[in-house]
């Protein structure tokens, strides 16, 4: 993969992390590369294509956690104790 192929990956990785540092630092150095602003914005658009379809799975399991009343606990610990002891 070359380094054009991974900073569009980075650009798209750094919208969907919600990480602002990383997206100045990846479209800079996009620029630097050659990348015009078109591509520079479809990578940001599918960034932003797989942080809705995050946010939508994740309404859609943490729903769940009201439907069931230990899923969270296993998820935290064997022991039973209370997922904000272990999960914060």
């Amino acid at each position: 993969m070359d380094e054009r192929i991974k900073e569009l990956i980075a650009i798209g990785a750094s919208v969907s992390a919600h990480c602002q540092p990383c997206l100045t630092y990846h479209v800079e150095k996009a620029r630097e590369l050659g990348i015009d602003d078109e591509q520079i914005r479809a990578a940001i658009e599918t960034g932003q294509m797989v942080e809705r379809g995050a946010t939508s799975a994740m309404r859609k399991f943490s729903a769940t956690m009201l439907d069931t009343s230990s899923t969270g606990r296993a998820a935290c610990s064997s022991d039973n104790t209370p997922p904000t002891a272990c999960c914060g």
